[in-house]
């Protein structure tokens, strides 16, 4: 069984228990209360115990977990000395790095045709009539077996369709030249915000999100995204696209001893802004089932009103930071945030939410039972790695050491919908493409048992077996063959269908 995550320290020691860790969870509080080495703290408590993490660095301020926190930062020191830990040790947690944008870790795509009508809708603020139209597109390059994997290829259906409006309209509708006009200005203004760069391939297998590290600590997954949250829409639905992709690829599992993996989504009020409800019941749907593959999802935000009710009662792990009184809606989020803590009839809740100090916060974590803990106020325990960023040149070191580097730095652009409707298909491309995947994939898993042979060598410690899919299921994910590789991107876009929504239009 493995040990419970030491969180913080009030009247009585407070744990996250790992067999109930995938009951999701918050980390709520005003701007420099602490949630940021709140998130550190768990994160490195999970990987501690071998669950691998997710997480995005809003302020490029958790870098320095893959690097020991000694010599200590003085309150650091100051804390472990209150706590009395005597066996507290500072120490380097596993770390890889990512980025959409490929400059601060490994590059991060997925193809057209993984989004989805759908949240592309959402991420391009398209109205009713313009999603329609792009569903339409959508439809039409299925059944013409023409693959959208990046966005020249989205660009050229939709020109495609456009010219063809007047004999497409009695199989699959009209065809609005304005929302096709609209669609392509959407287009232009994502990729102005550096949209190209993340559709493309080869896209990630988010089973490289699911490692362990030699000695069996799980691998912390950082995804850089001060640049990213410049483009809000483009973030949130990158991690909600995120979300709907584990879910697909994991099997169910039900109730483990330990996460498979822990997702943490920043600044969560960016996912909830302005959504149609018909999206807010979707997520709700996929925070609540996809815990049966054993994935904690845990929101992080400045105000607990952010996350929409229906989702907060999912979220059984409490952390609450400090919050401020000043306003009239800032009072509402005290008196909420209050409510949905386990009542501890020695603790005013309400009022010692506006009265905590930085580190201190308000811990309320489920028992083994799955019932809340009564609410505790008490110091969060300092993390054991560094706290603020590693410099750059640290950065590019641990790139170049993780063992996917190599695997998705270089951009391939296979022969798809672009090249055909343009009359450029070059008929070897695509096996070129495939050798040089196959060549990239072939020796990650070769780094991969390297690994795993160091792991086994160390003795008394455990790591997990890593996945190895093979050469040709990583064809698969890439949409490499075309029509097998269009089957299997409308496969892949079932998860999404299924729980967004996506209907195919027919007029």
């Amino acid at each position: 069984m493995a040990e419970p995550i030491f969180v913080g320290r009030g009247e009585h020691d407070v744990y996250l228990l790992p067999k109930m860790a995938n009951r999701h969870g918050l980390v709520a509080g005003a701007t420099g209360t602490g949630k940021t080495v709140t998130l550190q703290r768990l994160a490195e408590g999970f990987s501690r115990i071998g669950v691998p993490v997710f997480l995005a660095d809003v302020k490029g301020d958790l870098s320095g977990i893959c690097r020991s926190g000694s010599p200590p930062k003085p309150k650091v020191a100051e804390r472990v000395k209150e706590f009395g830990l005597t066996d507290f040790s500072y120490e380097a947690c596993p770390v890889t790095f990512w980025d959409v944008f490929g400059e601060q870790g490994h590059p991060v795509r997925a193809t057209i045709s993984e989004m989805g009508p759908l949240l592309l809708s959402r991420l391009l603020d398209l109205n009713d009539v313009q999603s329609g139209v792009l569903s339409l597109t959508f439809k039409v390059a299925d059944d013409n077996g023409l693959l959208l994997l990046d966005m020249k290829d989205l660009r050229a259906m939709l020109q495609h369709i456009s010219e063809r409006a007047k004999e497409l309209t009695s199989e699959y509708g009209n065809v609005s030249a304005a929302s096709v006009g609209a669609i392509q200005r959407a287009l232009l203004r994502l990729e102005e915000q550096g949209g190209d760069k993340f559709f493309g391939e080869p896209a990630l297998n988010l089973m490289d999100l699911i490692q362990t590290a030699a000695g069996g600590k799980g691998v912390i997954n950082i995804l850089a995204a001060d640049k990213l949250l410049q483009a809000p829409q483009l973030y949130a639905t990158f991690l909600l696209w995120m979300l709907a992709e584990l879910f697909e690829a994991l099997p169910e599992v039900g109730d483990l001893e330990k996460p498979k993996l822990v997702f943490f989504f920043d600044e969560a009020h960016l996912l909830f802004n302005e959504a149609p409800k018909s999206l807010l019941e979707k997520i709700e749907q996929v925070v609540r089932l996809i815990r049966s593959k054993g994935v904690g999802v845990y929101f992080v935000t400045q105000n607990p009103l952010d996350v929409p009710e229906t989702v907060l009662g999912q979220l059984g792990n409490r952390v609450q930071h400090a919050l401020r009184a000043f306003t009239p809606r800032d009072k509402r989020a005290v008196a909420a945030a209050a409510q949905t803590f386990r009542e501890n009839p020695k603790l005013d809740v309400e009022s010692a939410i506006t009265e905590l100090a930085v580190g201190e916060a308000l811990l309320s974590f489920l028992d083994e039972k799955g019932t809340p803990g009564i609410v505790e106020r008490g110091l969060v325990v300092p993390p054991g790695a560094q706290i603020g960023p590693i410099t750059p040149e640290q950065r590019q070191e641990v790139i170049k050491k993780s063992v996917v580097y190599g695997t998705y730095e270089t951009m391939i652009d296979r022969e798809s919908a672009y090249e055909v409707l343009k009359g450029k298909s070059a008929p070897d491309d695509g096996a070129k493409a495939d050798e040089e995947q196959a060549a990239k994939r072939a020796e990650f898993e070769r780094k991969r048992a390297e690994q795993q042979a160091e792991a086994a060598a160390e003795p008394k410690k455990k790591a997990t077996k890593p996945r190895s899919d093979g050469i040709l299921k990583s064809f698969a994910k890439s949409a490499g063959r075309k029509i097998v590789a269009v089957a299997g991107v409308i496969i892949q876009r079932g998860i999404l269908e299924n729980f967004f929504g996506v209907k195919k239009r027919r007029k």
